[in-house]
């Protein structure tokens, strides 16, 4: 029997394919701190939790493909505060920020077609794109300037007439930088000059620091070639609920994720009732976990800052720092400090960044670090990082 071509060539996580090597460490008694995969150590808000207690339903059954429509509208209010005026009717809940970019991207794009993609990106956009048989084609952003939107003139020279789109995520996972209105006002004007649907995935809206602020796409552009992504999963520490956002205002593409959501039936019928009382937490609640971000990102950038040869930015926004290491393999560094060092029996897990690049080569040294843990806790881990590189360069 043959295994298909798209199973062969679908990429590994990661995020999540140096796993097992956390898990053998781990029978050996080591406590391994994991900074590799964005999985929030905040508690889920009670009234998640309450709501789902209150609801009265005998039967937990298939709600409507789209989601529950009190949830919609739930969502719509939600946008609405955002400058992003969408009804109830523009939204389609998925299962989860990923089966989103899975319908946009197969909504956009036949086999053989292509995405313009600003690289380093979230990393699962490969395996989407492989899933669907649609290619990326990358354009390179750099550690030295912050990981900023590359010049327009390196988009141009990435077109061809299979391009359809572009797909990229403001703040960004996994460098952190957060557009400018005028950098995507720049992306905006290149994608109508060449008539390109634009993905924007804002799971990270919320978390901007330093008083800044993001700015989504659907209000600057409301127009037809605009799809949002998003989900509940960071934004409310609920990433096993497996909730997330389509949002459109082109009817033809609506109708055509439709049929997508009907072939799965419907997102999770009790998760759609928790996000519900989420939604009424309001802007207080939101406020306060990014400050508690951007207090864990000044902690992580203060204790990276103490080891010799790492490149790097301050991240603006989201909870990962992405970090150049003086380093030729950071996947073989990542899995050393899995299988051969310790400190007092505890090690660090990151993930390495050469899968957040679509070029061949690019991001060999680099690492992604999720700051998702204790202040306490992130300090240790990053003293473990800078004790365990000392020792991997001293071994080499």
């Amino acid at each position: 029997m043959k295994i298909s071509s798209r199973g062969v060539n679908m990429p590994a996580s990661p995020i999540r394919k140096l796993v097992p090597y956390a898990e053998i460490a781990k029978k050996r008694g080591i406590k391994v701190y994991h900074l590799n995969i964005g999985q929030p150590d905040i508690p889920t808000p009670e009234v998640f939790f309450n709501a789902i207690r209150n609801h009265s339903e005998e039967v937990v059954a298939y709600s409507h493909s789209a989601g529950i429509y009190n949830l919609r509208e739930a969502f719509s209010k939600y946008y609405r505060s955002w400058g992003i005026d969408v009804s109830p009717d523009e939204i389609i809940v998925t299962n989860g920020g990923s089966e989103a970019i899975i319908f946009a991207i197969g909504s956009i794009a036949d086999p053989g077609d292509e995405l313009i993609v600003i690289e380093p990106f979230y990393a699962n956009y490969k395996g989407f794109a492989s899933m669907l048989n649609v290619k990326l084609v990358p354009v390179s952003a750099n550690v030295t300037d912050g990981y900023r939107l590359p010049p327009i003139e390196l988009f141009e020279k990435a077109l061809s007439n299979k391009t359809r789109g572009i797909i990229f995520s403001n703040p960004s996972n996994p460098t952190g930088v957060v557009y400018t209105r005028e950098e995507l006002e720049a992306l905006l004007d290149f994608a109508r000059a060449h008539d390109l649907f634009v993905i924007t995935d804002e799971v990270y809206r919320e978390f901007v620091f330093d008083g800044k602020n993001t700015v989504p796409v659907l209000s600057l552009d409301e127009s037809e070639r605009i799809i949002i992504v998003d989900s509940i999963s960071k934004r409310y520490s609920a990433c096993g609920a497996r909730v997330g956002t389509f949002l459109t205002k082109n009817k033809e593409l609506y109708n055509t994720v439709m049929k997508f959501a009907q072939a799965r039936l419907s997102p999770p019928t009790m998760a759609q009732v928790g996000t519900i009382g989420l939604l009424n937490l309001g802007k207080d609640y939101t406020d306060n976990i990014r400050e508690e971000y951007q207090k864990r990102r000044d902690i992580v950038f203060e204790e990276l800052s103490k080891i010799d040869g790492v490149i790097m930015q301050k991240p603006e926004g989201a909870f990962y720092i992405s970090v150049k290491l003086p380093v030729k393999n950071s996947e073989d560094f990542v899995r050393w400090m899995l299988t051969d060092f310790d400190v007092g029996g505890e090690t660090t897990m990151v993930a390495p960044l050469q899968g957040f690049y679509a070029t061949p080569g690019m991001g060999a040294s680099e690492i992604r670090i999720a700051y998702v843990l204790s202040a306490e806790n992130l300090r240790k881990a990053c003293e473990i990082i800078r004790l365990g590189l000392e020792k991997y360069l001293g071994s080499l």
